[in-house]
C-alpha cells in the first residue's frame, strides 16, 4: 500500500479505539518496552510526547517512569523548522504548539548528539522497519544525523500486516517496533 492510504487507514484504526481502549494498549505497549530493553539509571532516552486528539501512544506512563528511575529524558521540539531536543524534568513548564503537541516553554536545545534509545511516533510500521508518520519529514532528518549506535524505536497500537510500496531512498527505517503483544527487530539485534 502507498503511504498516503496506509496513513488514512491506521489514522482511522486509532480512532476507533476508545479512550481506555487507548491507554490500556499504551500500557502494555511501556511493559514491553521495559521487559525487553530494560533501561538503566543514566542511560538517555529521547521520546515524543502524544497528541491526545489523534490518540498517540501514551508517553506520559513512560516519561514518569524514567523520570523516577533516574533516566534522563528528552523530547523533541519545532524551533523554525527545526527539530531541537529539550531535557525535561519534573518541574518542566509545556505549552501546547501549533499542532496540538505539549512542547517544553524553553527553546534551549541540550546539545545532546548520542541518545541510547529514541521512543518513535508513527502511524505504520512494516516488516522490514520501514515507517509512515505524518509526511513532515523531521524524524527521518533527525535519523539522518545520530549515531548507528541509537536504537531507532517505533510503537504502534497495531502489529505490521503490509508493506509500504513507495518508501523513498532518504526514509531511514526503525530498528525495532514494540506493540502491545510485541517486540520486533529489524536486524539490529539488543546489544
Amino acid at each position: 500500500m502507498l503511504k498516503a492510504e496506509l496513513r488514512k487507514k491506521y489514522m482511522q484504526k486509532r480512532k476507533a479505539l476508545s479512550t481506555d481502549e487507548a491507554f490500556l494498549l499504551s500500557k502494555k505497549i511501556f511493559e514491553n518496552f521495559i521487559g525487553y530493553f530494560k533501561p538503566e539509571k543514566g542511560e538517555k532516552v529521547h521520546l515524543f510526547i502524544p497528541i491526545v486528539e489523534k490518540k498517540e501512544i501514551d508517553t506520559q506512563i513512560f516519561i514518569d517512569y524514567f523520570l523516577k528511575q533516574n533516566i534522563r529524558v528528552f523530547v523533541p521540539k519545532v524551533v523554525a523548522d527545526q527539530l531541537i531536543h529539550i531535557e525535561i524534568f519534573e518541574d518542566t513548564l509545556f505549552e501546547n504548539s501549533y499542532w496540538g503537541i505539549p512542547e517544553p516553554v524553553s527553546n534551549e536545545d541540550s546539545g545532546e548528539a548520542f541518545f541510547h534509545y529514541v521512543i518513535t511516533p508513527l502511524l505504520y510500521c512494516d516488516t522490514k522497519g520501514n515507517r509512515v508518520g505524518y509526511g513532515k519529514g523531521f524524524y527521518d532528518n533527525f535519523f539522518e544525523n545520530i549515531s548507528e549506535d541509537v536504537k531507532k524505536i517505533g510503537v504502534n497500537y497495531f502489529n505490521p500486516d503490509e508493506n509500504i510500496d513507495d518508501v523513498w531512498e532518504n526514509d531511514i527505517p526503525l530498528d525495532y517496533l514494540v506493540t502491545p503483544t510485541d517486540v520486533l527487530s529489524f536486524g539490529k539485534g539488543l546489544e
